[in-house]
C-alpha cells in the first residue's frame, strides 16, 4: 500500500458498535466516571460532550451548594480524554472497535490546566471537548464546562500522549 492508498472507513455497523463501546468505558468501565454520575451526551468528532447531573454527594461547599472543584477538574480532563479518543478514531477510521480500544489504552493526560470562572451552581452540566492539534505523539485539547443555563463555569486546556 502506498502513502497515497487510502482505507475504506469502518462500516455504519462497526462505527455504532465503537460508540456504544466508547459510551460504555466512559460512562461504567473508568469507575470513577460512573460514581460521578458522567453521561456521554454527543459523540461528535468536532465537540464530544460529557454531561452530570448536581448531587449532593458532589458539592464542596456545604455553605453554598456549590460544585467541588475536583469534580469540575475531572470533567475537563474526561471529556478532553473523549475528545483525543474520538479523534484518534475518526483519524484511523478504517479500524475496528478492538483496534480502537487498543489505541485507548495508549492515551494518557500529560499536562492539565483548569481555570474557575463562575461557582460551580447549577442542576445539570454539560463539558465540552475541542481538538486543538493532533500530532503524532501529543493531542491538545480545550475544554469547557456550563451549567444547564449555559454559564460557562470554567475552561481548561490539557496535552495528553496518544502513541
Amino acid at each position: 500500500m502506498t502513502a497515497t492508498t487510502q482505507l475504506p472507513r469502518r462500516s455504519a455497523e462497526e462505527q455504532i458498535r465503537l460508540e456504544a463501546a466508547l459510551r460504555d468505558v466512559f460512562e461504567h468501565k473508568l469507575c470513577f466516571n460512573e460514581l460521578l454520575g458522567f453521561k456521554v451526551e454527543s459523540l461528535d468528532p468536532a465537540a464530544p460532550q460529557i454531561s452530570f447531573a448536581m448531587r449532593q454527594e458532589l458539592i464542596g461547599h456545604y455553605q453554598h451548594g456549590r460544585l467541588h472543584g475536583g469534580v469540575i477538574a475531572t470533567v475537563l480532563d474526561t471529556v478532553g480524554g473523549l475528545a483525543v479518543t474520538v479523534a484518534v478514531a475518526e483519524k484511523f477510521n478504517s479500524e475496528t472497535t478492538e483496534q480502537v480500544g487498543h489505541r485507548f489504552g495508549r492515551i494518557g493526560t500529560i499536562d492539565l490546566r483548569t481555570d474557575y470562572l463562575y461557582q460551580g451552581i447549577g442542576k445539570k452540566f454539560t463539558a465540552t471537548g475541542r481538538i486543538t492539534r493532533l500530532g503524532g505523539r501529543i493531542a491538545s485539547v480545550q475544554m469547557t464546562l456550563e451549567n444547564e443555563t449555559g454559564l460557562l463555569i470554567a475552561t481548561g486546556g490539557a496535552s495528553y500522549v496518544i502513541s
